[in-house]
């Protein structure tokens, strides 16, 4: 909790500075320096973080990669930094190079803002071209901020990254793929359904009227998982509301009166012609009689308070607000009707 508070006041800063950054050099004190402190390594210490690293290759000499952070004398990981405004993609060649003489094992590539881990998976020495964790400061996750903290000085181990690093990578690169059949189904993605689904000849007709096919079938069912478990979170929610009133208003303490019975039993009646008795739920506590939808806590038909000194009855409008309107007997909450049968189209409506 503590690193994520921290890159998110570095976040913070990012937002409010970037705009008066302009060169190179400032986006590295402003941004890269802080975050190179957030994981743990003191950017004023030179036997930790090396500024201006040499990293000659063969004849080719006066090559310095930008920082290079150590641990027990050994350079663990090497640092390119570029202005936040330019766009990282150009630069991944200059850091390949760095990366073979260091003899590190992994290469951070980054403007302050975008930041992308490297490491050598595919072949021993050589950086990858496709980094294995890349993120925006701005916008960050919490399964990401738990793979940077694994960069953090009191954490750092290389084989554990290492291990995590091709998981992470081919994930990444599976997840744009999807994303990018999702967005603009292939030929191939659409044949791989089409072939299933249907039994005749795949023209260019048939292939075209497929790929809309899969891609609204897609859309809808991702749109059915994310309702779905925003579904179940609610009603999570709703089964601990009811556990809460539960512990809070013991049964001993809440007398059903008959009075409140007769009421219940009169709202029942008004509500019959929208709705199934079924549906129409009564929940005693000690301050009201409280009468639902569907047992539903978000969903209240009307309250009535019966057992104090003034009789009332509370009604709600089209925004929930609960309105108290004050009845002499039972008999009044006929003169509620409307505002009833009102409450019960608002939720159908929903």
């Amino acid at each position: 909790m503590e690193l994520f508070n921290q890159l998110k006041g570095l976040a913070d800063k990012v937002e409010q500075l970037k705009d008066r950054i302009e060169t190179e050099e400032s986006t590295k004190h402003a941004f890269t320096l802080p975050f190179i402190n957030i994981l743990g390594y003191d950017a004023f210490n030179p036997t930790e973080v090396v500024p201006e690293f040499t990293a000659d290759l063969g004849l080719k000499k006066g090559e310095k990669v930008d920082y290079a952070i150590f641990q027990n004398g050994a350079p663990i990981l090497i640092v390119e930094c570029k202005n936040w405004k330019q766009d990282l993609n150009v630069h991944n060649s200059q850091l390949f190079r760095y990366f073979h003489v260091t003899k590190t094992r992994f290469a951070l590539l980054t403007n302050g803002i975008t930041y992308r881990f490297y490491t050598d998976l595919e072949e021993t020495n050589k950086m990858d071209e496709k980094p294995f964790l890349e993120f925006d400061i701005t916008n960050l996750k919490e399964s990401t901020v738990k793979e940077i903290e694994k960069f953090h000085k009191s954490k750092f181990d290389v084989s554990k990254i290492v291990d995590n690093a091709s998981n992470l990578k081919y994930t990444r690169e599976i997840k744009n793929l999807i994303d990018q059949e999702l967005q603009s189904p292939s030929q191939e993605f659409v044949r791989l359904f089409a072939n299933k689904a249907y039994n005749g000849r795949l023209t260019s007709n048939v292939m075209d009227e497929f790929t809309e096919i899969v891609n609204k079938a897609f859309t809808q069912i991702i749109s059915e998982k994310v309702n779905d478990r925003l579904n179940s979170a609610l009603n999570k929610e709703e089964e601990k509301q009811k556990i809460e009133e539960v512990e809070e208003e013991p049964k001993s303490k809440v007398e059903t009166t008959e009075e409140e019975l007769e009421g219940f039993a009169i709202v029942v009646a008004i509500l019959r012609r929208k709705l199934s008795k079924e549906r129409i739920v009564s929940r005693d506590t000690q301050s009201y009689f409280g009468i639902l939808l569907d047992d539903n806590n978000r969903k209240p038909l009307c309250r009535l308070h019966l057992n104090g000194g003034n009789k009332y009855i509370s009604i709600f409008d089209d925004n929930k607000k609960e309105i108290k309107e004050p009845i002499n007997s039972i008999d009044d909450i006929y003169n509620f009707e409307k505002q009833l049968l009102k409450t019960v189209e608002n939720y159908n409506a929903e």
